[in-house]
């Protein structure tokens, strides 16, 4: 069981130097059963009955990090949902003690129980994902166990976000017909604003997945990203469009006062005059580069 508690260490673009700690080895342990999933459904539960020791994770972790000296992060994922695991915080506490920073990438579901709440509070980079906020979107895509008190989540989120001091990183995955509509597009924006994390990651179906449900379209996550004014908004798409056109200042800043822009949004969108004019933008002050996690955007001041 041991030998595939971790995966890595793989060099991220964002992070460095990742090693990615699976604390549900043996199977699917999850409290939803996302429509989405690239894992083969299963029945949802709100504990895990099989997971390794603290102890045997720890020793796996450590012997990776004499193979690899420079590990950047350490990753605590899971097949299903890391916050289900049952020593969470003592797991948490002793990664602390290693030299990297820390990341766990979850639904969100939990973050309302206290144990879990302080636990996160602990770490460098944490990840939730918001998928809906109606309780209609959220039974019928992410397919919640009966024991999620899905009122909760929004209002914890905004308590953690509050609290926490690092970076805390919010994930959306829109599925065509289910949260894309702009009822829940509008409700999404509404808790997101409430929220306040330092960005927002959105993207859609990349992986077959669990069950037949479809992604949405490029252009359908530029529009939401759009509409998400005021908001760092990453847009997560393999293989996204290159439509390189020319902008001038005003458009610029227009632009950026709409929702800041990343790095890669820049190389897809602006050709090589409107870059020089986002330079000279930056020489003047009236832009910044600010880092988010390791995802520089440009915002205006």
């Amino acid at each position: 069981m041991s030998n595939s508690i971790i995966f890595g260490p793989i060099p991220s673009r964002r992070f460095g130097i990742s090693l990615g700690i699976d604390l549900s080895v043996s199977k699917k342990q999850c409290n939803f059963d996302c429509l989405y999933c690239e894992l083969k459904p299963a029945k949802t539960m709100d504990k895990m009955s099989e997971y390794p020791s603290v102890e045997e994770i720890i020793n796996e972790v450590k012997k990776s990090f004499e193979k690899h000296p420079k590990i950047d992060v350490i990753t605590l994922t899971a097949n299903g949902e890391p916050t289900l695991y049952p020593k969470l915080d003592e797991l948490i506490q002793e990664l602390l003690k290693l030299n990297a920073k820390t990341l766990i990438l979850s639904n969100g579901s939990t973050i309302y129980k206290k144990e879990v709440f302080d636990a996160l509070l602990k770490l460098h980079m944490v990840k939730l994902s918001l998928d809906c906020v109606s309780e209609k979107c959220f039974k019928k895509l992410d397919r919640v166990h009966k024991s999620i008190e899905i009122d909760k989540i929004v209002p914890a989120m905004m308590e953690f976000s509050k609290k926490f001091k690092n970076d805390f990183i919010l994930e959306v995955l829109f599925v065509k017909d289910l949260n894309d509509n702009k009822e829940e597009i509008a409700l999404l924006y509404e808790a997101i604003k409430k929220i306040n994390p330092t960005r927002v990651d959105i993207g859609t179906i990349d992986r077959p997945p669990a069950y037949k449900v479809q992604p949405v379209s490029f252009e359908t996550l530029e529009s939401i990203a759009n509409s998400f004014k005021g908001i760092n908004v990453n847009i997560a798409y393999k293989n996204r469009p290159k439509l390189l056109q020319s902008f001038t200042k005003e458009e610029i800043i227009s632009m950026l006062s709409r929702r800041p822009l990343t790095f890669e949004d820049i190389e897809n969108m602006y050709d090589e005059n409107s870059k020089k004019e986002l330079e000279n933008l930056l020489k003047e002050g009236k832009i910044s580069i600010i880092d988010s996690s390791g995802l520089k955007f440009y915002k205006i001041l």
